[in-house]
């Protein structure tokens, strides 16, 4: 692969930009999933006005651009790994928790459930204990599939100098720097970053698929 215009090496960096990239995306995955997987949970449960107040909100974040609302908010809280994560996070949280309240919507009128309440369960173990591992198929399938959008975002953030800090060298950043200056006279500073980040994107819409395939009970058979 080479060496950049500063003599790195261009493997090791990727490899290293794969750790940071990763982490990013994971970590936004999964704090949008655990977030808005709850509220979607309670949301769902509780239904009524508490159900409509919350829905408005998840609208108008789903509303807004993906990117723009991100671009704005880690601009707002400053490069750093943490705030990209937390940029991230909020854009995409609005999804989870439309996943898991149509789960919840289903699953509270099941027999069973009816039965905990007629028993006296309190509402937060029913919620928990009955309800919540019951969505745990589209709960995965949804992380995985987030997972590459929150690796595209965190590379574009990265781009554009409001993403992962120096000296991390994330792929996004490697672009960013390569891009401008090196291109055209270098072009494979620019093309084995470009590559990295789409196997990622790649492997996780695979991964999703296969888990969703494996999930649900209804494409077992197709």
């Amino acid at each position: 692969m080479g060496t950049d215009h500063l003599g790195r090496d261009i493997y090791s960096r990727i490899i290293h930009g794969a750790r940071v990239s990763l982490m990013v995306g994971v970590g936004s995955t999964i704090v949008a999933s655990v977030f808005g997987g709850i509220i979607g949970l309670l949301s769902g449960y509780v239904g009524g006005k508490t159900d409509l107040i919350v829905q408005r909100v998840m609208d108008i974040l789903q509303g807004l651009p993906l990117l723009v609302l991100a671009l704005v908010m880690s601009a707002a809280l400053g490069p750093s790994i943490p705030n990209v994560i937390l940029a991230i996070s909020i854009p995409i949280m609005p999804r989870a928790a439309r996943v898991i309240r149509a789960s919840v919507l289903s699953i509270r009128e099941f027999q069973y459930v009816e039965a905990a309440r007629a028993l006296g369960v309190t509402h937060l173990r029913i919620a928990f204990r009955h309800i919540l591992p019951n969505t745990v198929g589209p709960f995965i399938v949804l992380a995985t599939a987030q997972l590459g959008s929150a690796i595209l975002v965190e590379a574009t953030l990265s781009f554009l100098g409001l993403g992962v800090p120096e000296p991390y060298p994330s792929w996004g950043r490697m672009l960013s720097v390569s891009a401008a200056e090196y291109a055209q006279k270098a072009p494979h500073l620019v093309l084995f970053p470009g590559i990295a980040i789409s196997l990622a994107v790649f492997g996780s819409n695979l991964l999703g698929d296969a888990l969703r395939d494996t999930l649900d009970p209804r494409l077992r058979g197709a």
